[in-house]
Parts: structure tokens; C-alpha cells; sequence
């Protein structure tokens, strides 16, 4: 039960228009404060006692609540994380293999190292005490081919040496000399072995057999390298070698898993089969001071750190009791070694001892296994927040629980002011307001009625969670914009004025129809000579506009109204300027939204790419949409979200309506609409006078007459008492066809 429900009192249906105020009974509350006056006297003893059992009550179960939700919520995160990691990691693979396969199956690659497996073949032949078979000038000038022909892609894909290996695993070729003829280096054998099974593979980071410089130019063994390696294939797609390319691991690999890093204590890294770390740490500096790693120049904890569980926190001052070698794994270190993925939030001890949650996973294709975590601490910090707060409540309930209780008596009470001031600002000026119409990007709609003319309007109020300068700029700019227009096709202003209560709304026509979105919803496909009606009409309300130097940029059927006016049906009102765009007034353009604006099932291509060069043909491009869709009952483009339907409206021809509709469409029209819809501008019509001259020159042209209109309405109107209510209850909360408007933000 409501509490505040022994303050109200029933609102009888007389009192008050319907959803608008609410009254407050001043006798319940003197009631309801003399009761608990009686209490407090009678038993003051028990009040603070029942304070106190409630609040721990509420503290446990809010407490509960909220652990549950933050563990749903960082699990959530985790594995958002890791996988979006994880994807980048693989995408990156894929392109080194992908780099790897080109240049191994280059021709002139593939014949240089066909010519040397063919001199160590004849080698192997050799009988013992015989003179060897290889021609060393033949050799060098295979090793000279190969090294030229790789040098482009080793140059310009930053790869820093090779090696190739036979079937044997003997490398036959290399950018170090010495390891040529050797077979016997147990570090590539994993990923030469699924090479010559015609696998190409990325391998772990691992330390360099091989003298190199490292990342900071000294010369020494154990440098981190990756290699890619990739098979050779002879003509008949037999295997016959390895190709492997050498990678430095910190310039993208590390990086690439640096860009897990969250908050101050949430890092993502990876490890190989042996639980060693094959990326740096974020927290090298501190693993030096608490002797997880040597005090020596540029140390780093890849290939130099395993995940091991020392036990306790050593940056608390914690020390093992057993040597690092004897510690076991971590808890996700032991769980992605054994092959499994999996998330914890119920915490766990890091490298480091610290607390921390993760979550990890296994990449056997790659022999290594990655994790993000982050500390428990900077995790739950809100948590333990939560809880200190209820210890403070504890205290405050204790010295001031009557207090409290006053306050919110008091609390009670302004709120209620609030409320009844907030019902004075429902009268504006001359309008009375009766129903709420729904909610527009920008403002709220009300159906009113002009106190004296008694005529009805709809009346559109700026959103109050939205008052700021740049806000009532653009809503006035709304105003003087639809006011300069005067076409009869264009929605008609009233009245424009601010409260006392500094609530800025203006009025405008009340129509009492339904929008050309609800019109192809409900009754499906137009037949041609409506559509041509319909269109003529969106010309003349745009040409106006656009002769004044004005772009709409939010043409659609859910802003074009279809009513019986003035005795004529089939009438046409152009809605929604909002965000119409002054041509070449780059001070108007800047009060309308910076990225993409307008409906993307209706917006042209120079909308999508650039957005600030639309001009009166982006309109054009947006008729042409809408008729399109009055036609064939369907918009130009489906898709299953907003990137893809922009990017079939930037590079996808349209199908024909005649094609869609699986009948014929006379030619005029359907080349008046696949005019409009030119990627091109400058295929376009160019005004919107021309595309109506295109479509009168269709058979179907004025043969829309009034009778076969008159007799539509007359058939459907019925059911349409109010045709705009029955619009947005249909549409959702947004009406169809008072100043909707739909603002897309572009990434």
C-alpha cells in the first residue's frame, strides 16, 4: 500500500477535466498528523525501535537487490568486454593469415622455394662419402629470389624477418643464416606442425631463438615475437613447406589488449599453455616493487610473469610461503588452462593476490587463453557506498528520528504545493487544454480549445526536462519558420506565447485526420491517380518552402496529414518543420542537430554521407520515397538496422514499383518516382514544380476526382471519429500526425 494514499482522497470525475489534477484533502492530513502525535506519546519507545528494524529490513533487501543487479550487470560487462576483445584479437589474426596466404601463394614466392626443397631433397639423396648434390650458386640464387620477392610484404605489412621450413621441418630458408639447415627448434614446432596440416595459424608470443634487437634496440635472445605461419602448396595442392613471419607483439598485438583496459584497475591480457603472460601488464611499475618482477631497466611482464595465486595481496604486504614456481595457478588462469571459459563476480585473487572479478576464455586454434579483470574494490565501490550510507542513516535515525519523521510531514506538504502549481500552468493564455495528444522531439501536444473562438486547436509545449537557450531557440525558430509559410498544403500557426510559469508553446491547426503512414497501414497500396493527387499537393507545400530558401529534411508519410477540409477531401498537410535547414545560413543550420537528422526509411544519400550539405533535392529524394510507398504499400529499402538501410540508400539501386507490385505502373509515374530516388542530385528533378509537372504528364493525372474521394471518405470516416486519436493509439505514445519527430545520431 501506498503511503501517500492516506493523504488523497478520491477525485470524482466532475471535479476536474479528466488526467489533469489532483486535489488533497486538508482534513486527512490534520487526521493522519494528530494520529501518529497520539502514537509518538503513548509509546515513543517503540518508534525508534521499529525505525531502526525497518530500515535494516529495507538496508538488507535494498543491499541484496542491488548486489544482485551489480553482478548481473558486471558479468554482463565482462563478457562484453572480452568478446569484443576477443573478435578484435581474432580480426586481427585473420588479417595476418590472410597476409601470410597472399604472399605465400605468390608464383614467384612459390617457385623460389619449390627450387630450394628441390636442392635439400637432392641433399637427403646423397649416400654417405659421396659429393653433395646441392649447387650452392643455385641455392643463393633462390635465397636472393625468395628475399626479394617477400621483401614488399615483410616491408610494408611491418613484418621484421621469415623462415621457410620444409616437410622435414628443416628450415631451407630464413632471414638469420644460421638457422638455416636446422630442424631442431622446439619452439616452432607447434605451429610449423599445423602448417604442414594446411592450417594457417598465428602463434602465442614467445621468446626469439634468434639474436634480434628488442623494443628498445638492444641486441639479445628471448625478444617476445609472434610468428604467422602458412603452408606451401605444389601444383597439385600438396603441401610441401611452411612459410612463417615474424611479428613484434607490442606493436599491435599488446595493444590491441591494452584497449581492455577499464577504470584504473581493469586490464585484459593473455596467456600461453604454460599460464606465462604474453602481454604486458598495466602494472609493471608495482609488480617491480613487490619483486614479481627484477629491478632492471625496461622489464617487462611479458614472457617474465605467470599467472600464479600467491595467496594473500601482496601490495598489502602479503609474502608467499612457498617459491612462485610451487604456487598454484590462479583460479581463472586454472580454469582457461583446462579448456574452459567462464565469468566470476564473486571475486577472486589475480597475480598480484589482488580480489578481483573476470572473466576469460581459451583460443586452443592459437594456443593461448585471454582475460579482463578489475579489481573487486573499484567494482563494488557503489556498493560499499551503499552500505556506508546505511550505517550514516543509522545514526541520523537514532538522534533524530522525530525529526524525520516532521520532515517529511513537511516534505509531504511541498510537495503537494508543487503539485497544485503545477496544475495552474495547464491553462495558457486563451486555450483551455483537454487531452494530451503525445510527446514530439522536442515538445508535448495537447488538444485545446480557444476560450472565446471555441475553436479547436493543437497546442505544442516545450518539453520543461528540455528548457535550456539552445532549446527555446530552436522552438521559435520552429515557429517563425511554419508561420512564413502560407500554402494551404502547410500546416497553419496560430498563436505562439510563454506562461507564467515560463512554459513556451504556440497553436496550431487541430486536423482531424489521419497521416499517409496510417493511410498505406490500414488500406494498403493507392491506386495511381491518388498518388499523383497526393504528391501535387507535397509539391506545392515544399516549393513554397523551398523558394524561401528553406529544406524540410524530415519528409515521411507519419508527417504528411490526409483530412477532409473545408468541405474538399483528400487534403494534404505538410507537418513538422523542426528541423528544416536555411540554406547557406550556416548560424539556423547550427541549431538543428550535428549529426544525422531525419527518418532513415525516407532520407537521401547526401543526408547519410553529409549531412550539412542537404539541399531542396534531399527533399525531392524523400517524395520520391513517399510516393514510392503510397504506391507499392513498402518503403524503397528494408533493413535490419539503421547502418545497413543507410548504406542500401547510399549504393543500392531501387527495385521498380511495377517490379515490386508484380504488375504494370504507366511508365510516367514509375520514371517520375526512379527520378527522384537518383543517387545523384543532379539526376533529379530540381524543384519541386518540376517533379509536379513530371507526374501530371502521367495518364492517371487528374483523374482522381472529387466523386470517387468524396465516396472514399464517406465509406471510411465513419470509422474514423477523431482519425488523429486513432492514429496514435495505434502508433505508440509518439501521434502519427502531430509534429512527430525522429532525430537519428550518427556514429
Amino acid at each position: 500500500m501506498n503511503p501517500l494514499n492516506l493523504f488523497r482522497r478520491k477525485q470524482r470525475p466532475s471535479d476536474h477535466p479528466a488526467g489533469i489534477h489532483m486535489t488533497f484533502a486538508q482534513s486527512s492530513v490534520v487526521h493522519s498528523v494528530t494520529r501518529t502525535a497520539v502514537m509518538l506519546r503513548k509509546q515513543t519507545w517503540i518508534f525508534p525501535i521499529v525505525a531502526i528494524i525497518a530500515l535494516s529490513l529495507l538496508a538488507f533487501s535494498v543491499r541484496t537487490a542491488i548486489e544482485a543487479t551489480m553482478k548481473a550487470n558486471l558479468k554482463s560487462q565482462l563478457q562484453t568486454l572480452l568478446n569484443v576483445e576477443k573478435e578484435m584479437l581474432q580480426t586481427w589474426f585473420s588479417v595476418q593469415c590472410s597476409t601470410a596466404e597472399t604472399a605465400a601463394n605468390d608464383m614467384q614466392v612459390r617457385e623460389a622455394i619449390y627450387d630450394l626443397v628441390e636442392e635439400f631433397e637432392k641433399s637427403d639423396q646423397v649416400a654417405p662419402g659421396e659429393a653433395p648434390l646441392m649447387r650452392p650458386g643455385q641455392i643463393a640464387e633462390s635465397h636472393r629470389k625468395l628475399r626479394s620477392e617477400l621483401a614488399p610484404t615483410l616491408s610494408s605489412h611491418h613484418f621484421v624477418a621469415y623462415f621457410v621450413a620444409d616437410k622435414q621441418k628443416r628450415v631451407i630458408s630464413s632471414t638469420y643464416e644460421e638457422f638455416i639447415g636446422r630442424r631442431d627448434i622446439a619452439e616452432y614446432d607447434h605451429f610449423i606442425s599445423r602448417a604442414l596440416d594446411g592450417k594457417t595459424t598465428v602463434s602465442a608470443p614467445l621468446p626469439s631463438v634468434a639474436v634480434m634487437k628488442d623494443e628498445f634496440g638492444k641486441l639479445r635472445t628471448g625478444v617476445p615475437t609472434m610468428f604467422v605461419c602458412t603452408p606451401i602448396r605444389d601444383a597439385r595442392f600438396q603441401v610441401v613447406g611452411a612459410l612463417a613471419l615474424r611479428m613484434r607483439p607490442e606493436r599491435e598485438f599488446t595493444r590491441i589488449l591494452q584497449l581492455g583496459q577499464i577504470g584504473d584497475t581493469g586490464e585484459t591480457y593473455a596467456f600461453d599453455k604454460m599460464g606465462r603472460m604474453v602481454s604486458n601488464s598495466r602494472f609493471d611499475d608495482s609488480l617491480i616493487l613487490i619483486g614479481l618482477l627484477p629491478d632492471t631497466d625496461h622489464v617487462r611482464s611479458m614472457l617474465n610473469l605467470t599467472i600464479k595465486d600467491p595467496g594473500g595481496n601482496l601490495l598489502n604486504g602479503y609474502r608467499p610461503k612457498a617459491r612462485r614456481g610451487e604456487l598454484p595457478f590462479t583460479k581463472m588462469a586454472a580454469s582457461a588452462l583446462d579448456g574452459t571459459s567462464g565469468v566470476d563476480v564473486n571475486g577472486y585473487r589475480d597475480y598480484r593476490g589482488v580480489p578481483v572479478i573476470g572473466a576469460w576464455t581459451w583460443l586452443s586454434d592459437y594456443g593461448m587463453g585471454m582475460a579482463t579483470e578489475i579489481d573487486a574494490a573499484e567494482a563494488f565501490r557503489p556498493l560499499y557506498i551503499l552500505q556506508w550510507t546505511f550505517w550514516g542513516l543509522y545514526v541520523l535515525l537514532a538522534i533524530s528520528s522525530v525529526a524525520i519523521f516532521i520532515f517529511s510531514v513537511v516534505v509531504a506538504r511541498l510537495r503537494r504545493q508543487a503539485q497544485k502549481d503545477a496544475i495552474q500552468s495547464q491553462k495558457l493564455g486563451q486555450y483551455t487544454l483537454e487531452k494530451k495528444l503525445g510527446t514530439g522531439g522536442m515538445g508535448v501536444v495537447y488538444k485545446g480549445l480557444h476560450a472565446v473562438l471555441r475553436r479547436p486547436t493543437a497546442i505544442k509545449l516545450l518539453n520543461v526536462d528540455k528548457v535550456n537557450e539552445d532549446s527555446i531557440k530552436r522552438f521559435e525558430r520552429e515557429v517563425q519558420i511554419t508561420s512564413q509559410l502560407n500554402n494551404p498544403n502547410t500546416v497553419a500557426i496560430y498563436d505562439f506565447g510563454r506562461t507564467a510559469e515560463g512554459v513556451f508553446y504556440y497553436a496550431m491547426e487541430y486536423l482531424d485526420g489521419i497521416d499517409l503512414q496510417t493511410l498505406v497501414d490500414r488500406y494498403g497500396p493507392q491506386p495511381e491517380a491518388r498518388v499523383i493527387h497526393i504528391l501535387q499537393q507535397i509539391c506545392g507545400s515544399l516549393y513554397e518552402a523551398h523558394s524561401l530558401g528553406l529544406v524540410h529534411r524530415d519528409i515521411k508519410p507519419a508527417n504528411i496529414m490526409f483530412n477532409r477540409r473545408g468541405g474538399e477531401p483528400d487534403v494534404v498537410k505538410v507537418l513538422d518543420f523542426g528541423l528544416v535547414k536555411a540554406i547557406d545560413d550556416q548560424k539556423q543550420s547550427s541549431m538543428t542537430s550535428d549529426g544525422l537528422t531525419g527518418t532513415p526509411l525516407y532520407m537521401s544519400p547526401e543526408a547519410i554521407q553529409s549531412p550539412q550539405s542537404v539541399d531542396t533535392r534531399s527533399d525531392i529524394y524523400a517524395v520520391g520515397a513517399v510516393g514510392y510507398f503510397l504506391l507499392t504499400g513498402q518503403p524503397v529499402f528494408s533493413g535490419s538496422n539503421i547502418v545497413e538501410l543507410c548504406q542500401m540508400h547510399v549504393s543500392r539501386l531501387p527495385d521498380p514499383p511495377s517490379q515490386r507490385l508484380g504488375r504494370p505502373v504507366s511508365p510516367e509515374l514509375e520514371s517520375s518516382l526512379m527520378s527522384c530516388l537518383e543517387k545523384s542530385r543532379a539526376k533529379r528533378p530540381q524543384t519541386t514544380r518540376d517533379l509536379s509537372l513530371l507526374l501530371s504528364r502521367a495518364p492517371a493525372a487528374n483523374e482522381w476526382s472529387i466523386e470517387e474521394a468524396d465516396a472514399w471518405w464517406g465509406k471510411h470516416e465513419r470509422g474514423h471519429t477523431n482519425m488523429t486519436q486513432v492514429a496514435i493509439d495505434e502508433m505508440g505514445s509518439t501521434p502519427a500526425g502531430v509534429f512527430d519527430r525522429t532525430m537519428i545520431k550518427g556514429s
